[in-house]
């Protein structure tokens, strides 16, 4: 007797901010899929067939720009593991990524330690389609609500991600969260991610959309190159301000666009960020 097919969990669950992690899980998933992908992803394959969900709503996917983020984040939690293997990573509004997955194979060994702060509908999605850790402990709520960080063992080390959460909060909650991790983690890093001023403000409008059926939520927060570096200067416990170049993509022109935007300061008003901050 063949077995029933396993009921697929309802993405529509996601509204809002929460709704953008399935965009970002599509592409990705999309790249992954590929035989000359530049990321190796199987479990954000995984998830997105175990989502049932209109993904056509959000229109082109076949791209390589989350994979690439992805691989930014990757690359500097992977950094900081190696110097610190015991370290406890903290993602915030970590939506549907599978980094803990990622770098768990990554050669930084397994003593590291995740803390998932989301929302409690994209926790009860995560507890149910990824596969459980006695080294990942989730929490359902806001990362606003800075009692996450009571959960957090930092004697060996805190690296906090914040992927594709700043650019959507209000500038005085997203520069307080900053100022509280720089607080109260000390000697850890924080690493996160903000759109340039004029594509924010497309999406806030809503002139700017990947469909007629999709808008992305309003983006109020962004910071250009030179006040992401003043931001050593006017947040008490950082230490030092990295402006992160991204890892090269795929394809000779894509990679000739990106290092001439990412190293032209021509290009610094109009270019996306890619920060990692020092806490001491």
């Amino acid at each position: 007797m063949s077995s029933q097919p396993t009921a697929k969990a309802d993405g529509t669950v996601l509204t809002g901010v929460s709704e953008t992690a399935l965009m970002t899980l599509q592409v990705r998933a999309n790249e992954a899929r590929r035989p000359d992908s530049i990321i190796d992803d199987p479990m954000a394959i995984q998830l997105v067939d175990s989502i049932d969900f209109e993904w056509a709503k959000f229109g082109f996917s076949r791209r390589q720009d989350m994979a690439v983020r992805a691989r930014a984040f990757d690359t500097e939690a992977r950094r900081y593991l190696t110097d610190h293997p015991k370290a406890t990573v903290v993602a915030l509004a970590e939506g549907l990524q599978t980094s803990f997955y990622r770098l768990d194979a990554a050669g930084v060994g397994h003593e590291f330690h995740w803390l998932t702060v989301d929302l409690p509908p994209m926790i009860e999605l995560r507890r149910k389609l990824l596969p459980q850790s006695d080294r990942v402990e989730l929490c359902a709520q806001s990362a606003l609500d800075f009692s996450w960080m009571d959960r957090v063992d930092d004697t060996d080390g805190v690296f906090i991600t914040a992927e594709g959460l700043l650019m959507y909060l209000q500038p005085e909650e997203a520069l307080g969260l900053i100022a509280e991790c720089a607080k109260r983690f000390p000697g850890g890093r924080m690493m996160f991610d903000l759109a340039p001023a004029w594509f924010a403000k497309g999406i806030t409008s809503g002139m700017l959309r990947p469909t007629v059926r999709y808008r992305v939520p309003a983006m109020p927060f962004s910071l250009t190159p030179s006040q992401l570096a003043n931001l050593v200067n006017e947040v008490p416990g950082i230490r030092a301000v990295h402006d992160m170049p991204l890892p090269p993509g795929r394809g000779k022109a894509f990679n000739a666009v990106l290092w001439t935007v990412q190293r032209l300061p021509l290009f610094d008003p109009v270019r996306p960020i890619t920060a990692l901050l020092e806490f001491g």
